[in-house]
């Protein structure tokens, strides 16, 4: 990234918030103390574990306590990297400053900052220094967006091929959530609200239908009795079963066989 439109500095906000907007996109990452970023509705904490994404024209307030150190880079929203789809860089950096963010730093991230904006502070006079410096930073964070973004992506394209396989090997078993998230690769909860989205039920009453599927099926195909079926198909008991499909069905299995 060549173009000489970018800036790294150390600074400290004010203990009184001021407000403003201003024409180039601004990274904010905190080093030391307290400081505090209002953004697009967003409250943001600026301190060593968190960076403030300010895209262009944004109006922002910001104040900090009395030992805040901030590294603030501005980057020119007209520069090439940010502009011009045609640049290297333009998948690198567009995405960074499409909107106002948060980001959390992890370990590796805060000790690069922290290296670099010490150099800063201490060769103010070495503007390319800053400025590869502050590069360096962007593309790291880039990358932890895209990575972001990409288990995002993942996440909303469920393989339900392969978890519905999942279930039906075990259905004569307990089937937990957490067994299914981690065959997704995903936190429980993230799973949990990602299968909402993509299937519009919970994962519970999702088994639970599968359950039933296989229960008619056995039901219409099969003289078995109705304790062995329930058995087979992962209910606890025979009359769990019967409730299931009278609740989702409004029939009970043995009115289901004789009507089929």
């Amino acid at each position: 990234m060549a173009e000489k439109r970018l800036e790294a500095n150390v600074m400290t906000f004010p203990e009184s918030t001021l407000r403003h907007h201003h024409s180039h996109h601004q990274l904010v990452v905190g080093l030391s103390g307290d400081a505090l970023i209002e953004v697009d509705g967003m409250s943001v904490p600026i301190d060593s574990g968190h960076a403030c994404v300010v895209p262009t024209d944004a109006p922002h307030s910001y104040c900090g306590d009395s030992r805040n150190h901030v590294l603030v880079i501005n980057l020119d929203a007209l520069c090439p990297a940010t502009n011009d789809s045609r640049h290297p860089d333009y998948e690198v950096f567009a995405p960074l400053f499409e909107k106002p963010r948060i980001m959390n730093l992890d370990f590796r991230l805060q000790s690069l900052i922290q290296l670099c904006s010490s150099e800063i502070l201490h060769r103010p006079a070495q503007a390319l220094m800053g400025e590869h410096f502050a590069a360096g930073i962007m593309y790291c964070l880039s990358d932890r967006l895209g990575r972001t973004v990409h288990r995002r992506h993942r996440a909303h394209h469920l393989d339900m091929g392969e978890i519905d396989a999942y279930i039906d090997r075990h259905l004569h078993e307990k089937i937990r959530v957490r067994d299914l998230a981690a065959l997704a690769c995903l936190s429980e909860s993230h799973f949990h609200e990602i299968f909402q989205s993509v299937t519009g039920v919970s994962p519970h009453q999702y088994v639970i239908r599968h359950r039933l599927r296989h229960a008619k099926n056995m039901l219409r195909e099969s003289d078995l009795p109705l304790s062995e079926i329930s058995l087979r198909v992962g209910f606890s008991s025979q009359s769990a079963m019967t409730n299931a499909l009278k609740r989702h069905e409004q029939v009970t299995p043995s009115a289901f066989r004789s009507a089929g």
